[in-house]
């Protein structure tokens, strides 16, 4: 899913690969990453938006095509669920990210909304809540 981000999504196929019923994928792949495979592939496929937003010229349009949405609204409204932000807008804010890529990649990622008392990456690993010191 990671390589082929801009194609349509198979399950079926995908949990052929895996040996496994397409509910029983989808239930591991949930329980394994914290979400289900149709929104790792969009939270994917928007950090791929993300980049090609910061560091190229092409239209908003062409980035929606370019990452495998088929419809722009569709594009534009999970690019403001995820990022907080419209495309457009995010663009305008954000320019080239002048830093190793390692840091570049960890704090473009965009991040799952999760409950304030315990929070967990898109990977569904655990993190710990920062308290700020009185």
């Amino acid at each position: 899913m990671d390589r082929a981000f801009a194609e349509p999504l198979c399950i079926p196929h995908l949990a052929q690969l895996a040996e496994v019923s397409e509910a029983h994928f989808i239930r591991t792949f949930r329980d394994t990453f914290g979400e289900t495979p149709h929104r790792y592939l969009q939270r994917r496929r928007v950090e791929r938006a993300m980049f090609l937003l910061r560091s190229t010229d092409r239209s908003v349009t062409d980035v929606c095509f370019d990452v495998g949405f088929s419809s722009l609204g569709t594009f534009s409204r999970t690019f403001r669920e995820i990022v907080g932000e419209t495309p457009s807008g995010y663009r305008s804010g954000h320019g080239p990210i002048v830093v190793p890529n390692c840091v570049q990649m960890a704090n473009a990622r965009p991040r799952a909304a999760a409950p304030v008392a315990t929070r967990s990456s898109s990977f569904g690993e655990a993190t710990a809540e920062v308290v700020p010191l009185a």
